[in-house]
């Protein structure tokens, strides 16, 4: 039995007239009479009982109701699956962040998508640093990445969701650690811990600028695999860092001290990138809340030139 006769057998055994089942279904009368016919002849029995002025159920189609409800409400089952799939109210993102520093925002992200689109799963990866996110986000490997890049290629597209300053955290110790805001070129013969490098790795990037702006080549002694280490590795006297404000605010800083660094004012943008061919639809509505949860800072008001 096809679910378009299932269909036609329920209508005509709610109506007990196929007059009335033909206009429900919008078809005409003789081909709900032949199609009838055509599955009582391929289950080799009558479904009605037929006279000129009556149509009842025969013991045969009372027993076939609830299979063919079934069938007919797995069809829509079916249907109504692809259709929330297509729409994005179901489905899978791979998502991978950085670590401690972008918890927060990725914790605010995963409830909103629960809470708008509860048929659409998040599987979240952390510890994928800038180069390390970038190849997993052109591999395929993941969907949706959030981290900080200096240059990302043509085959990914990008929002900028946060804007961060750079910062220098030093031992609680150091003699520079009381200040507010310090001088790079005060660091020069500072030995350094470093994050992860890598194309387009920024905080990266952004420590060769300013050192090199301060006439000097940072000498780089350990590479921490995470903030938190980084931070710990400074709290334990072996070097200083650059940091983020972020990471002041979202990991322990025990003995160790956060400063704005005087030459800089050019903040640190984060970003979620995926692949520009991504079709996936459920990709598509993590994004749009995305973007609704954190606007493109660059782009708001500053208080001056509001009314």
């Amino acid at each position: 039995m096809e679910v378009h006769q299932a269909r036609a057998f329920l209508t005509v055994a709610e109506e007990l007239h196929f007059g009335r089942a033909a206009s429900r279904l919008k078809m005409a009368q003789p081909p709900l009479s032949r199609l009838i016919k055509q599955l009582e002849r391929s289950l080799g029995t009558e479904l009605f009982e037929r006279s000129t002025r009556h149509v009842a159920l025969s013991s045969a189609g009372r027993a076939l109701l609830e299979p063919a409800r079934r069938l007919v409400e797995a069809s829509e089952e079916a249907e109504q699956a692809v259709r929330n799939a297509l729409t994005g109210e179901t489905g899978r993102v791979r998502v991978g962040f950085a670590g401690a520093s972008i918890n927060r925002k990725v914790g605010e992200l995963a409830r909103q998508v629960r809470a708008a689109r509860p048929g659409l799963m998040l599987e979240l990866y952390s510890s994928q640093f800038s180069h390390l996110g970038l190849e997993r986000v052109l591999d395929g490997s993941l969907d949706l990445v959030i981290g900080r890049w200096d240059f990302l290629p043509a085959e990914v597209d990008s929002a900028v969701i946060a804007l961060e300053e750079v910062m220098v955290v030093l031992p609680a110790s150091h003699p520079l650690a009381s200040q507010s805001a310090v001088d790079m070129k005060d660091l020069s013969d500072e030995p350094w811990i470093t994050l992860p490098g890598g194309v387009g790795a920024a905080l990266q990037n952004r420590l060769n600028s300013l050192a090199m702006a301060a006439g000097f080549v940072p000498r780089v002694v350990q590479t921490a695999p995470d903030s938190w280490t980084q931070v710990v590795l400074v709290g334990a006297q072996m070097g200083c860092g650059i940091s983020l404000d972020s990471v002041r605010d979202n990991v322990s800083s025990d003995g160790v001290a956060f400063s704005s660094i005087t030459s800089e004012d050019r903040p640190l943008e984060v970003r979620m990138i995926w692949r520009h061919a991504d079709d996936n639809p459920a990709l598509r509505a993590v994004i749009e809340i995305a973007e609704a949860m954190f606007p493109d800072p660059r782009t708001e008001e500053s208080p001056s030139t509001q009314p």
